[in-house]
């Protein structure tokens, strides 16, 4: 895999000189406005995103912390299919490209690429941002309406992030269709919300239906264990906060952690981890207690004490979303 600093700090950097020139103020109220918005809006004929100096400041604001998400569940997928990397590569409803950056910090090596999206200003700053990232200089930038007409060429690889939300039950259902008929694998980021869960579980009970088997974050292809209503499933990824962060939010933290639910599923053969840690592990004196999802098809916790020498250890370094031994 690539290091997924070098993607991430040139991101950050190109988002960053695009952002100088546009006013702070105006960048503020930019993002005031459109996270109110963006997500949670079905398109219309006029996007929601209108002209450059939205992309601009919407990029700035969300970009990395969609990388950072969408980066994760990619190496969780990766790590499930390890002699495997993408030959082609279709980020549907990508917008500037966050999901196309993350999969070049995930896979070395240059493949055909596709973003498709409504909003043309989002397109175009896409493709200004991918000249600073080689392994994009060739990607097609499509404007194409996503719903039950979208057509997707044959690839290895479709990406689906924070999309899902601003689609009816039955565009996203028609979306995971098209996804699940033109691509080897199919990964899905959305909200780490009860409803982002819920998202996610109704694509992934659509993909396991169309014979694709689960490669991440789930150790098991059968229905999820959580019980509607009482939980849900999502994780965690550290995102650096820039200075326009601070400026809309408020605060000093240099970071802030991005919540996010997905599902990684593949036609490939698939070596899913025998466990997964589903919250954030509690570490008390002598002890870790994990919260697993298991190849058992089970919810359950598990305590492990210095008795366990090494995997004690090894519990201790253990996060939020890590596979575990089962």
């Amino acid at each position: 895999m690539n290091d997924p600093v070098a993607p991430a700090e040139t991101l950050r950097t190109a988002l960053a000189a695009l952002l100088g020139g546009l006013p702070p103020r105006q960048a503020a109220g930019a993002v005031e406005r459109l996270i109110g918005t963006y997500r949670g809006a079905t398109p219309t004929d006029a996007p929601i995103l209108r002209d450059r100096a939205d992309v601009v400041a919407y990029a700035a604001y969300r970009m990395p912390a969609t990388f950072e998400a969408v980066r994760s569940a990619l190496d969780a997928f990766a790590d499930a299919v390890p002699d495997w990397a993408p030959e082609g590569h279709t980020d549907v409803g990508g917008g500037t490209g966050a999901a196309t950056w993350a999969v070049t910090a995930t896979w070395p090596g240059d493949r055909p690429v596709t973003v498709l999206d409504w909003a043309e200003p989002a397109l175009a700053l896409g493709k200004e941002l991918a000249a600073a990232n080689p392994a994009l200089g060739g990607a097609s930038w499509r404007r194409a309406r996503i719903g039950p007409a979208l057509a997707l060429d044959a690839t290895d690889l479709v990406t689906v992030s924070y999309v899902l939300n601003e689609l009816t039950v039955a565009d996203r259902a028609a979306l995971v269709d098209a996804a699940a008929s033109a691509a080897r694998s199919v990964v899905i980021v959305e909200a780490g919300t009860p409803d982002g869960y819920a998202r996610v579980v109704e694509a992934r009970d659509r993909l396991i239906g169309a014979g694709f088997r689960i490669a991440a974050p789930c150790p098991h292809s059968a229905a999820c264990p959580i019980v509607p209503g009482e939980d849900w499933c999502h994780f965690s990824a550290r995102v650096s906060r820039s200075s326009l962060h601070r400026q809309v939010k408020g605060g000093s933290l240099p970071y802030e952690d991005e919540k996010f639910s997905y599902v990684a599923a593949t036609r490939l053969p698939v070596e899913p981890a025998p466990a997964r840690i589903v919250r954030r592990p509690q570490i008390r004196k002598g002890q870790v207690l994990l919260d697993l999802c298991g190849d058992d098809e089970r919810l359950g916790r598990t305590t492990v004490t210095k008795r366990h020498g090494d995997l004690y250890k090894a519990a201790r370094n253990a996060d939020w979303g890590d596979p575990w031994p089962s």
